[in-house]
């Protein structure tokens, strides 16, 4: 057996368990999907793809956000006005909030203090 399966470019004993009976095929997990069906697990890693591109937009975007509510902030503080205006804040919370629910409050929370530093 493992002449023919070294002859079909598979390594000797992949794929394959050795228990009393000799060697039996086995379901191996694939890596990092958490599945053994090969079609789950392709749709799997496609998906994955489009979420690493979505997470690489956001770092994207998260970066000039930030870059950009610093620069208002030295703006409003160049033209001596004040470091913050709490009712823009919340106006951004608000926003976060209504479409995203307590997760999107937590969201702004985060994206504001990444603009203007901790409180």
């Amino acid at each position: 057996m493992s002449d023919v399966m070294e002859q079909s470019g598979v390594p000797a004993g992949a794929g394959v368990t050795e228990g009393t009976g000799g060697a039996e095929a086995t379901d191996a997990v694939k890596p990092g999907t958490g599945t053994t069906e090969p079609m789950a697990a392709a749709r799997i890693a496609e998906i994955r793809t489009r979420i690493d591109e979505i997470d690489r937009t956001l770092i994207e975007l998260w970066r000039e956000r930030s870059a950009l509510s610093r620069e208002v902030g030295a703006t409003r503080l160049a033209s001596g006005g004040t470091r913050l205006v709490l009712s823009r804040e919340q106006e951004i919370l608000e926003r976060f909030n209504s479409a995203l629910g307590a997760d999107g409050t937590q969201l702004a929370l985060l994206l504001l203090r990444a603009g203007r530093g901790p409180l």
